[in-house]
């Protein structure tokens, strides 16, 4: 549906009131008689090149964090995407801490494979959040988080080669 430049100009005073895409929906159904799906809404709002309330990125006040720095035997490369901890057998850190911390590494294989990769699945990390993975046709792996910005636990990039590793071997 094509609107009049008289009902853009609404539209887009409706926007810079702080409306959302439901509200604006909503508004054009009620005030104009004009139905319109959500998504030709938010196609709607993408033409007029405006960003609505409910499509703005949340600002954080939060201070970032410093991570702590790595050691040159457990930094990834392209060579070695994930690097074997300092202690392989986990001596120092046993299931029981792992669990005070928040849980496990754990990392799924899909039985139906992404077009234009090897491999792929999820693994949830340590923290409970869950991560979808790839291996593309050149056997590079990629994770795929949930949402933008999210970084896993760098503790647990090492387990989850590892066990990527297990799960495409056959559990062995």
């Amino acid at each position: 549906m094509q609107l009049d430049e008289n009902q853009k100009k609404t539209v887009v005073g409706w926007v810079e009131e702080g409306l959302d895409l439901s509200a604006i929906q909503s508004r054009l159904e009620s005030e104009m008689d004009i139905r319109m799906t959500y998504m030709d809404v938010r196609f709607l709002v993408g033409d007029l090149e405006l960003t609505p309330k409910d499509e703005e990125e949340p600002e954080t006040s939060e201070p970032e964090e410093e991570e702590p720095a790595a050691t040159a035997d457990d930094t990834p490369t392209p060579d070695n995407p994930f690097p074997a901890p300092e202690d392989p057998l986990g001596e120092a850190s046993t299931p029981a801490d792992d669990a005070g911390a928040g849980g496990e590494v754990c990392v799924t294989v899909s039985p139906v494979t992404q077009p234009g990769t090897m491999a792929s699945g999820s693994v949830t990390f340590s923290d409970g959040v869950k991560c979808d993975w790839h291996v593309d046709q050149y056997g590079r792996p990629a994770l795929v988080p949930p949402s933008e910005g999210y970084q896993p636990p760098e503790a647990d990039m090492p387990k989850f080669g590892q066990k990527l590793q297990q799960e495409l071997r056959g559990g062995f």
